[in-house]
């Protein structure tokens, strides 16, 4: 079967940042973006990572993340599920020692994730264009440990993700997140929709877009 630790990965960039989402937001992290993924939202700001990056090996990557010394450690992409040896890849760096997370879209199948990994998975709203593409076998896949992020366009985005949270009674599986669309809904109204509502979920805004715009590497 080969050594895991020998198994390449596309990487479109490694780098050392903020966490701009997430209940680990602000926290500084080393972000694992893997190259590649089956999706086209339309709101996507990563589209650089559909294509290109370099072929590193697990132990390569592990060098590389070791060299920020920071303990924690986020997979991202595109969609890192999309390369087999991810799951590999985040075995390897828990065994590291690092505390790790996984950004997914939830198109993919979460199982057989190493559980030492927190998932935050990114359902997606129709505003999106990718709603048919959600896997709803992963909602009962979910622990406490894991996280389920909705990023919402429109007022009938925010409705979806409210009836979607009931149906599969999932504020009480894990954390749920809420997050506008940048430049498309208008946080404050999202914010009250969600207070009148009395909606368990968090609220959030992607704070490296506040700091950085849309800078690459952070």
């Amino acid at each position: 079967m080969g050594d895991p630790a020998g198994a390449t990965l596309r990487v479109s960039e490694i780098f050392h940042s903020l966490q701009g989402e997430s209940t680990r937001v602000g926290l500084p992290t080393i972000f694992v973006r893997l190259t590649g993924c089956p999706l086209r939202c339309v709101w996507c700001d990563t589209p650089y990572a559909f294509s290109g990056g370099e072929s590193m090996s697990i132990d390569s990557i592990l060098a590389h993340v070791a060299d920020f010394a920071c303990a924690t450690v986020c997979v991202t992409g595109g969609e890192p599920l999309a390369q087999k040896a991810c799951a590999a890849l985040l075995g390897a760096l828990c065994d590291a020692g690092y505390r790790v997370s996984l950004e997914t879209s939830g198109a993919l199948d979460i199982a057989g994730i190493d559980p030492r990994v927190a998932r935050v998975m990114d359902l997606k709203a129709p505003g999106s264009g990718e709603a048919d593409k959600n896997r709803w076998e992963n909602l009962a896949l979910l622990c406490a440990n894991d996280e389920l992020k909705f990023v919402l366009a429109s007022r009938t985005d925010y409705e979806w993700a409210v009836a979607t949270c009931r149906d599969h009674a999932l504020f009480e599986r894990c954390p749920v997140l809420f997050s506008p669309v940048h430049g498309a809904l208008d946080a404050a109204a999202l914010a009250q929709w969600m207070l009148d509502d009395r909606i368990p979920a968090r609220f959030q805004l992607q704070l490296h877009k506040l700091l950085w715009q849309d800078a690459r590497g952070r």
